[in-house]
């Protein structure tokens, strides 16, 4: 396979599927895999590079037995536990955000889904928000019904976050408390509910590299428009403390390949980029068009000012819709 045609074809509207020998993507040579997955990135994204920031709306306390997760009752990390946040406090921490030009914002929440009372206290959090913020809304509370989606968009929200993790087959071995296809129903009904999908996993959780393929060519056949990639920060008290890091190699490689798969999403950078030289910049110059920055639930080695100002010396992008149309 050569990559640089490859890439050209993607760009001229081919697009790769499970009948392609995407094996071939984990041989080829890094640096030709790179520098045509950033070809792709360039023709589809451009050099926006979007920044979306979350917070813990509640903590601790999970039932589920996700193998990677702090908050997970089944592990002993010592993580801290609060009940869901005050809605001034939220809507405080976005409007820092926004001062710090972030394009996007999401309440998140462990757990299977959220009790009545919390879910009341979300949409009225997003609807604060809403009226008193510019930025866009998304949200991620696991399992909901197609009507809580509805009263989710009706709220202000436009993006759900519903990770799949891993591939169906190795989904097992990272949690048996819930399935690949919960997640995948949950998906299709944020969608039809008229919501944008952000749902990518996590890499180094034991996997293979066609766990990988597999997992970018499911989230381009349910058409996901946002795919975080997250290396895995072993966690003291997990079921993965022991996990060896992966080489940032691997990780870039990983983010050029989803972005062959999935040439039109926004491939985002999410925890793990301290195992990466200046916090992921080869990852940008290989895909990479988004990432999550901030003070946030898990971590990523980067904040807000770092980001930044990686990505200014990149000649990247970075102002927010809301300023471009304020500045106009």
């Amino acid at each position: 396979m050569n990559v640089q045609t490859l890439a050209e074809e993607i760009i001229n509207g081919r697009r790769l599927t499970r009948e392609d020998h995407l094996e071939e993507l984990i041989d080829c040579p890094l640096e030709e895999l790179c520098a045509g997955a950033d070809r792709i990135r360039t023709h589809f994204c451009g050099d926006k590079v979007h920044l979306c920031a979350i917070i813990n709306g509640k903590s601790g306390r999970c039932g589920e037995d996700c193998k990677y997760c702090a908050q997970s009752c089944h592990s002993q990390t010592g993580v801290e536990e609060y009940a869901f946040l005050p809605t001034e406090e939220i809507v405080k921490d976005a409007l820092a955000y926004e001062k710090e030009g972030i394009d996007r914002y999401s309440i998140v929440t462990a757990g299977r889904t959220l009790c009545a009372a919390d879910f009341e206290q979300a949409v009225e959090a997003y609807a604060a928000m809403h009226r008193e913020c510019k930025l866009e809304l998304c949200a991620s509370h696991g399992f909901l019904t197609q009507e809580q989606f509805h009263r989710l968009r009706e709220a202000g929200v436009t993006r759900y976050h519903a990770n799949v993790e891993t591939s169906r087959r190795y989904f097992p071995s990272i949690c048996t408390t819930h399935t690949y296809e919960d997640k995948i129903k949950t998906i299709k009904l944020a969608q039809e509910a008229g919501l944008n999908v952000c749902s990518g996993g996590i890499i180094g959780m034991g996997e293979t590299w066609e766990d990988r393929l597999e997992m970018a060519v499911s989230l381009a056949e349910l058409g996901i428009q946002s795919i975080p990639i997250n290396a895995l920060m072993p966690i003291p008290g997990t079921p993965l403390e022991g996990m060896k890091s992966l080489t940032e190699d691997e990780i870039v490689r990983t983010v050029a390949c989803f972005r062959y798969i999935n040439p039109e999403a926004q491939i985002r950078l999410a925890a793990g980029r301290a195992l990466m030289r200046e916090n992921g910049r080869k990852a940008f110059e290989s895909g990479a068009s988004a990432t999550i920055t901030g003070n946030m639930l898990t971590t990523t080695g980067a904040n807000i000012r770092s980001d930044k100002e990686l990505l200014l010396r990149m000649g990247r992008e970075i102002t927010p819709k809301y300023r471009r149309k304020s500045q106009k």
